[in-house]
């Protein structure tokens, strides 16, 4: 179910609704507190180099209560303050407390896999993981905003940071805000798409002639393997195509438990060469 935490002067809520994948006890209850009370932390997603990022901290001193990647984030803002979301491989979106200094650090992966919106009227800052969430709470402003309608009608999807809504934004993929009494900061961007391709570039320079493929699989391979991890069944949806073919191959190859596969199909392609059920 819910959980809505509120800070002590009332002035701040946190609320969530756990899909737990990563310690599935109560431990990995959200919204989740360090054990001083000082940062308070509501997240959605999975961090894949989170037991990597616990033992580096463990080696440091610090001792954690649960078995969740959630508690890795509350330590790690601790050492590292807005850097941490560096130090991050996986889908995030999560709003992170800090009583002491009275401010709300927001941050969103790179790829924009997690959606975050927000709203500020001046008065109140309110976000949330989806548009219904804001519009729920009421006090935003819903007129149509031109920039999302237009670049729907353009391109067929709505192009950060606009929403169909004059007074909900989303924060860009890669990118943090910080909020604070005095308000909030514009929206920071910490990953570049041009910065990634530059760096590979460079790095693919040293992949020996002859062993391209070789390199190519045991990337695809260590990614897949990140993926792979959870404390529950993982499953896969597979069509006819050869990516989602190549990525049930090698989670096969990677994990020891069998592979659970989805496949949708639709009466009015049997027969024909839309139906992908055959080929999946």
């Amino acid at each position: 179910g819910a959980v809505l935490w509120l800070s002590e002067d009332n002035r701040l809520g946190l609320g969530h609704r756990r899909l737990a994948i990563i310690d599935l006890s109560e431990a990995g209850a959200q919204p989740m507190h360090s054990a001083d009370g000082r940062f308070s932390i509501t997240f959605n997603g999975e961090i894949y180099n989170y037991l990597q990022l616990r033992t580096e901290l463990e080696n440091e001193g610090v001792s954690f209560r649960s078995h969740s990647d959630t508690e890795v984030l509350l330590h790690l803002y601790r050492r590292d303050g807005a850097q941490m979301v560096e130090k991050l491989r996986g889908m995030f979106a999560f709003a992170l407390w800090d009583a002491e200094a009275h401010s709300l650090f927001l941050a969103r992966d790179p790829h924009g896999i997690k959606p975050l919106y927000y709203s500020n009227d001046g008065q109140t800052f309110r976000f949330a993981s989806q548009v219904a969430a804001l519009k729920a709470g009421g006090q935003v402003d819903l007129r149509p905003d031109p920039g999302g309608v237009v670049g729907f009608l353009l391109w067929g999807s709505v192009p950060e940071p606009f929403t169909l809504h004059q007074g909900i934004r989303l924060l860009p993929a890669g990118s943090t805000l910080e909020v604070a009494q005095t308000g909030m900061t514009r929206p920071k961007r910490y990953w570049r798409l041009s910065s990634v391709m530059q760096r590979a570039a460079l790095q693919a320079d040293a992949i020996p002639r002859g062993e391209e493929r070789e390199y190519l699989r045991a990337q695809l391979l260590d990614s897949v393997k990140a993926h792979l991890l959870a404390d529950v069944p993982v499953g896969a949806f597979l069509s006819a195509g050869l990516d989602s073919s190549t990525l049930v191959g090698l989670a096969r190859e990677a994990a020891a438990a069998p592979l659970q596969t989805l496949t949708l199909s639709f009466d009015d392609f049997q027969g024909t060469h839309n139906d992908e059920c055959p080929m999946a």
